[in-house]
């Protein structure tokens, strides 16, 4: 792995270079996206992107976890977890594997 992380910037700029908007739309387009993405599972709602995943919001509750170094018992209150499940296609893709029933190639 090469350990590199891609910022909001290089995605604005990805959208400038592939859909050839201004950069300032470009990066306004890319917030508008977040945006509703944050806002809708902050309302505890599912995103569903096609081809790539979905984004869902787990409830956790509340149980007793230990201290590692101590040993000592340690509540853990009950908390809101954001979870993504991956696409066969993503999966598939990141294992270097053929893309097999797929509609769309247009975004590879």
């Amino acid at each position: 792995m090469s350990g590199e992380t891609i910022t909001r910037s290089q995605l604005s700029e990805a959208v400038y270079q592939e859909v050839g908007l201004s950069r300032n739309e470009s990066a306004d387009l890319l917030e508008s996206v977040l945006n509703k993405i944050s806002n809708t599972l902050a309302s505890g709602e599912s995103v569903k992107i096609s081809s790539f995943g979905s984004f869902s919001v787990r409830a956790k509750g509340q149980r007793i976890g230990r201290n590692p170094k101590t040993g000592e018992e340690v509540p853990i209150l009950p908390r809101k977890v954001l979870v993504f499940r991956p696409s066969q296609v993503l999966k598939s893709r990141i294992s270097g594997l053929p893309i097999e029933n797929t509609s769309s190639d247009e975004f590879e």
